[in-house]
């Protein structure tokens, strides 16, 4: 899906059954509406607010008209997925939210940068399939530092940090930075 098409479609789908959502978003849909990356994604991963039974129906339906017109939207597009990143992240990461899209029923807000840089580098190095949003991202020496930090207090195997450690530095050789 392309973020940028779909959500002005959903944001009308919404209004039209009088129906509102302003949620916080995280993945691709949140870099592609920053402009930080410029790919389709599969999803919109909100990690608040718990989406209600009626929206994720809405959603379903929304999915369901857009696949008759030719989009490849799954039904579980809108999903809170990462929701149990939000009680993780950094204190005050809600002071850091960032406007990408404003409609009439919808309006989402990415995390901030160092949040989206915690949360991509953390799903590289937990499923190894970001590389490409990790080097949109950019994320200075500094920043990979600080994350490497964060990243290696979120699981308790004892393989974990040196298996971070070697994810990140293979990122700043990819960026041209030495850690």
């Amino acid at each position: 899906m392309n973020p940028a098409e779909i959500f002005p479609r959903f944001d009308a789908f919404l209004a039209s059954r009088g129906l509102l959502l302003d949620a916080t978003a995280t993945g691709g849909a949140a870099l592609a509406l920053l402009g930080i990356i410029h790919r389709q994604t599969r999803d919109c991963d909100l990690i608040e607010p718990e989406l209600s039974k009626e929206m994720l129906e809405a959603a379903r339906v929304f999915a369901a008209a857009e696949r008759e017109q030719g989009e490849v939207l799954r039904d579980d597009w809108l999903n809170n997925g990462p929701a149990s990143l939000g009680p993780l992240l950094p204190e005050g990461w809600r002071d850091r939210l960032r406007p990408i899209f404003q409609g009439n029923a919808l309006r989402l807000w990415s995390l901030g940068r160092t949040e989206l840089i915690l949360a991509k580098l953390w799903a590289l190095c937990d499923r190894g399939l970001d590389l490409g949003d990790c080097l949109a991202l950019r994320p200075s020496p500094e920043e990979l530092v600080q994350a490497e930090a964060w990243i290696a207090l979120q699981d308790l195997n004892p393989q974990w940090p040196a298996h971070v450690r070697a994810t990140l530095e293979d990122l700043a050789r990819r960026l041209g930075h030495v850690l």
